[in-house]
């Protein structure tokens, strides 16, 4: 589905183009065409390939989806795959933006994404200084705004987590809390996936050889990394963190056991007492004591009832009871 097509020169927007005008437009001195389409149906990228020109194993891979975040030189065209990453009702959502540039041309394939770059298409247009970098700037203003969506979702998990940890300290130590552990695990591992391979992408474009059309645009470029490197770091914290969330909660878990085991070990000892008092005189002998005695009954309930207070008291103390 073909969101836009626009051209562009020397910073500012000439005009909404046909699809078939690109080439026209692609030639005119200091101007390129952004084109950007979404969830393309089978034939869109064939006819956009012959459109720009574009390389055939990269045509495959915008194609299938879930590739690694990667960087890939065609001749002097580049290709650069990212992940997109949204918070639903029901988990994280992956999906992938696949970025074309050439000499005169962006074009930006979005597959399982709901959120697009309309916002920022207006931001660039607005910016015509930072626009006349051409494609290069396209792209850095892209990876700028995906990597910028990751934060919203590393906070609602830091919440989550600790959500959790309120849970699990007020003695919530259920099974269902150990489910919720790992899957907030899984929604880390998701977002690391995405995050990672990332910062290797962008690091080619402001160390080292830089691609042509990106020069000039280092500065940009290390911004966008210095933010991949926070987003990195905080997720391994709070992936730190969720190890010693299950640790305490296996400990607390034990806690309980030692408890419940102390409490039963308790009511076994104020049982035990009566049971062997009453179980000597219910012996077979002919010579017993106090088995004449007219008090010796009630003493020796009234016995027990001490011996078993004490215990009580004592346990109460020791706080096993």
């Amino acid at each position: 589905m073909l969101v836009n097509c626009v051209a562009y020169r020397e910073g500012q927007k000439l005009a909404d183009i046909p699809l078939q005008d690109v080439q026209q437009y692609m030639a005119q001195p200091n101007c390129f065409v952004w084109v950007a389409i979404r969830d393309p149906e089978p034939g869109e990228l064939e006819q956009l390939q012959g459109e720009f020109n574009l390389h055939d194993l990269a045509v495959e891979d915008a194609h299938k989806g879930h590739q690694r975040p990667k960087l890939e030189e065609y001749g002097r065209s580049l290709f650069v795959v990212v992940q997109s990453v949204e918070l639903g009702d029901d988990g994280l959502h992956t999906g992938q933006i696949s970025i074309f540039l050439g000499a005169g041309y962006v074009l930006s394939v979005r597959r399982g994404t709901q959120y697009g770059f309309t916002e920022l298409r207006g931001r660039t247009e607005r910016e015509p200084e930072l626009l006349t970098h051409g494609p290069g700037y396209v792209l850095y203003a892209l990876l700028d705004t995906v990597v910028d969506r990751y934060f919203p979702i590393l906070d609602a998990l830091s919440d989550e987590i600790e959500a959790l940890e309120d849970r699990i300290f007020s003695g919530q130590t259920t099974r269902a809390q150990i489910e919720a552990v790992y899957g907030l695990k899984r929604k880390l591992m998701q977002l690391k996936h995405a995050v990672s391979p990332l910062i290797e992408v962008v690091d080619k474009f402001y160390g080292g050889r830089v691609p042509a059309m990106c020069a000039g645009l280092q500065a940009y470029f290390r911004d966008v990394h210095d933010h991949l490197e926070r987003l990195d770091q905080s997720i391994d914290n709070l992936r730190d963190m969720l190890s010693t969330v299950v640790s305490v909660n296996l400990a607390l878990i034990s806690l309980q056991e030692n408890e419940v085991t102390k409490r039963l070990a308790s009511y076994a000892a104020l049982i035990a007492v009566p049971t062997l008092i009453v179980g000597v005189y219910g012996m077979n002998f002919a010579h017993m004591p106090e088995l004449q005695w007219r008090f010796g009954y009630p003493a020796i309930l009234g016995g027990m009832v001490l011996i078993d207070v004490w215990l009580f008291s004592r346990f109460r103390k020791a706080k096993w009871l």
